[in-house]
């Protein structure tokens, strides 16, 4: 099997993710950086392996794999060791939901082509862009603080790490970013502290990855 090739941005929540999932599997992979800053995502050359123009994509067994997501349901499948989503059905839905509060309810709305549409096209200042962005994780934690709670552990489900893990922490270390508070999540912040202790999410962590220069 050739070695799989991560496209990655050393920022991107997306592909912080993707990382993690890779790391707790214990896949070899390579990172070729796409410098979401410089709009390389958007070149012809990228576009042509991914025409959404965005970060992760995973090259792995002769496919091109987009979105997060579905990226490490991917690995989930392909590799047993380490499982990221139960088998119980119902609580196989529980993470699920958990991890798209993040996914889909929470991260959208920052993610850095949004930031850069408020300032740049609609002519926001930045102080309202961190207004923006703050009320919009502040919006969303509560939820998932209320979701994890009564069934968490260590971490946000039992006490392995699972896909809504693997979504909270590159989420917690973009609050940190724009100063959001958590104190008012503890479950949020015991799984967090728990899951960083473990070398595959520190080894995700973007202080730790190549920058693009």
């Amino acid at each position: 099997m050739n070695r799989p090739v991560l496209y990655d941005y050393f920022r991107s929540s997306a592909a912080y993710r993707v990382r993690i999932a890779l790391n707790l599997k214990g896949v070899d992979y390579e990172t070729r950086q796409v410098d979401l800053r410089d709009g390389e995502q958007k070149s012809d050359d990228y576009r042509a392996l991914n025409p959404q123009g965005l970060v992760p994509m995973l090259d792995i067994d002769g496919h091109r794999l987009t979105q997060s997501l579905a990226i490490i349901s991917y690995l989930d499948l392909r590799f047993q060791n380490q499982p990221l989503l139960p088998a119980s059905a119902v609580e196989r839905a529980h993470v699920l939901s958990m991890a798209l509060t993040v996914a889909c309810d929470v991260h959208p709305l920052n993610n850095l082509r949004v930031l850069r549409y408020l300032k740049d096209d609609l002519g926001h200042s930045q102080e309202a862009i961190d207004r923006w962005y703050a009320h919009w994780i502040i919006a969303g934690l509560p939820a998932l603080e209320a979701l994890a709670e009564p069934r968490s552990g260590a971490f946000l489900f039992g006490d392995g790490p699972t896909m809504a893990d693997v979504c909270l922490v590159p989420q917690l270390y973009n609050a940190r970013r724009f100063d959001v508070p958590l104190d008012d999540y503890p479950t949020l912040l015991r799984a967090e502290e728990n899951a960083n202790a473990l070398d595959g999410f520190a080894a995700a962590h973007p202080d730790r990855q190549q920058v693009p220069t």
